[in-house]
């Protein structure tokens, strides 16, 4: 399943574009911006299951550096600070991982 399966390819490109700039990314502003806050959980734990390069059911930190790419390969890489901002505000029960609920 690709990305654009389940989000709009405007809105993806719209979105990485906007926070191509280094230190520029804010996760709540990008979630957004691709249309994750009006999708169902279902099409939600898709995404995240994307995003999931490893297939381990968690997102851990070395993944979430290219969190961009997962959307569309013109993403850039995420600063080793946007990353650990993203991992703080996703990891809930502070194993240093990101599950799908």
């Amino acid at each position: 399943m690709a990305m654009t399966d389940l989000l709009s390819a405007e809105d993806i490109k719209k979105a990485v574009g906007a926070f191509s700039a280094a230190e520029s990314f804010n996760y709540k502003k990008f979630f957004e911006m691709v249309g994750l806050k009006t999708k169902s959980p279902e099409d939600v734990k898709k995404v995240f299951h994307i995003l999931d390069k490893d297939q381990s059911g968690f997102i851990e930190e070395e993944e979430l550096k290219f969190v961009l790419k997962g959307f569309t390969p013109e993403g850039r890489d995420l600063s080793d600070k946007e990353t650990k901002a993203l991992l703080a505000a996703g990891d809930k029960d502070g194993d240093g991982k990101i599950g799908a609920d």
